[in-house]
C-alpha cells in the first residue's frame, strides 16, 4: 500500500519477473544479448540511484525481489510473469516452475501466471493442464516472439494457438496477457505486431486479452484496436519508466489510453526487475498531465490513479480489496466511446 496527501492506493504490480540470465545459465550469445538488451533498458531509463550493476542485474537473489516489492516498493500482491526462452538460456530464463515454487514460499503475496507456446502442440497443452491443476492459474503470459528452433515467431491468430486459448476457457484461466512492446534483442520487431490481439479478442470474447507495455511503439494501432474490442486492455509496463525520463511522452501515452480504453482497462506494472516499483508508484502519484495538454487529454485524478494502480487488476484477479481503498466511479466524459469492458 502507498499513502500520500490523504490518499491511500491498494497496488497490484501487473508485471515481475524473477529471472536467471547469468552467465552461467547462458547458452549462447542470444542468451547474452537478450539480458543486456533488458539491461539496456533498465540503465537508460531508470533514476540513477536506482540503477543496478550487470552482474546484479543478471541474477538478483529472491530475498532482494522480496523487500524490492512488498517491504519497499508498496505492492500489496504481485503477478509473476514468465519467458521461457528455453533456445537461449539452460533452465529457462523465467519459467512457471521457478515462479510457483517461490510463491509458495511466500504465500499471500504472488499470484502466479502459466504460459504456453502453440509450437508445443498437444504436449504443451497437457503441461498447460498439469501447471493449472497445481498452481491454479487465473491468467498466462504469451511471448509471440519466442524463437524455437528454426520458427522466429508465432500469431494468436493461429489455428493451434487457438487450440490453447480453447484450453484456457475451459480451464477457466481468463486473463491472456500478452508481450506487444518494443523489440528485445535478437527478437524480430514484427513477431510483436498488435495486430492478431485484434483477431483474438473477436474470437474469444470470454477472454481478457492484457497487452503488456501497450503496444509501443504502435500505441495507435493498439488503441485503435481496444477502443472496439471491449475484452482488450493495457499493461503499462515499459510505458511507466517515461514518467522520469520523458514525463511529456509519458503524458501523451496515458492521456491517448486514456481517450481510447478510458481508466477501468489500463494496469499498473513495474517490469521487475528492469525497474523497481517504489519510485514508479511515488513518482506515478504526484504525476499530472501538463497543463497544457489537458485540453485534449484531461487530468489524472486520485480516483484513476486509484483504479490503475491496482484497482482494475484487482477486479481480474479476484483479489479481495479492503472497502478503504474503494472508489466512486465518476461518469467518462471523453473517448470514443465504443464498447464496454467486461466483468
Amino acid at each position: 500500500m502507498y499513502s500520500k496527501d490523504g490518499q491511500s492506493y491498494f497496488v497490484v504490480d501487473g508485471h515481475t519477473h524473477f529471472w536467471d540470465g547469468s552467465p552461467a545459465n547462458q547458452i549462447n550469445r542470444y542468451g547474452e544479448g537478450f539480458i543486456k538488451c533488458f539491461y539496456d533498458y533498465h540503465a537508460n531509463l531508470s533514476p540513477d540511484e536506482y540503477k543496478w550493476t550487470l552482474e546484479e542485474f543478471e541474477r538478483y537473489p529472491e530475498e532482494r525481489m522480496i523487500h524490492d516489492l512488498f517491504e519497499v516498493g508498496y505492492d500489496d500482491v504481485a503477478i509473476l510473469q514468465s519467458t521461457y526462452l528455453t533456445d537461449w538460456y539452460v533452465n529457462g530464463f523465467n519459467t512457471t516452475d521457478q515462479n510457483g515454487e517461490m510463491a509458495e514460499r511466500h504465500p499471500g503475496r504472488f499470484i502466479v501466471n502459466g504460459r504456453f507456446d502453440p509450437r508445443d502442440g498437444e504436449a504443451g497443452l497437457a503441461t498447460l493442464e498439469r501447471q493449472h491443476e497445481r498452481w491454479q492459474f487465473q491468467g498466462v503470459k504469451l511471448y509471440t516472439a519466442e524463437w524455437k528452433g528454426d520458427s522466429k515467431g508465432w500469431k494468436l491468430s493461429d489455428p493451434w494457438a487457438y487450440r490453447y486459448l480453447e484450453k484456457c476457457l475451459d480451464l477457466g484461466i481468463r486473463n491472456i496477457h500478452v508481450h506487444k512492446g518494443p523489440t528485445v534483442y535478437p527478437m524480430n520487431r514484427d513477431a510483436f505486431d498488435v495486430a492478431d490481439v485484434d483477431d483474438a479478442a473477436t474470437a474469444f470474447p470470454g477472454l481478457r486479452f492484457i497487452v503488456e507495455h501497450v503496444g509501443l511503439p504502435r500505441l495507435e494501432d493498439f488503441c485503435w484496436i481496444a477502443t472496439q474490442e471491449p475484452n482488450v486492455y493495457g499493461g503499462l509496463a515499459v510505458a511507466m519508466p517515461f514518467i522520469h525520463s520523458r514525463p511529456r511522452y509519458f503524458a501523451q501515452i496515458i492521456g491517448e489510453l486514456l481517450y481510447w480504453l478510458d481508466e477501468n482497462r489500463i494496469l499498473f506494472g513495474s517490469d521487475y526487475a528492469i525497474w523497481q516499483p517504489k519510485w514508479l508508484i511515488e513518482r506515478f502519484v504526484d504525476f499530472q498531465i501538463p497543463e497544457d495538454m489537458q485540453s485534449e487529454y484531461g487530468v489524472l485524478t486520485p480516483a484513476i490513479k486509484k483504479k490503475i494502480l491496482g484497482l482494475n487488476a484487482a477486479r481480474l484477479y479476484d483479489i479481495k480489496v479492503p472497502g478503504e481503498f474503494d472508489v466512486v466511479d465518476e461518469p467518462v466524459t471523453s473517448g470514443p466511446a465504443i464498447g464496454s469492458a467486461p466483468a
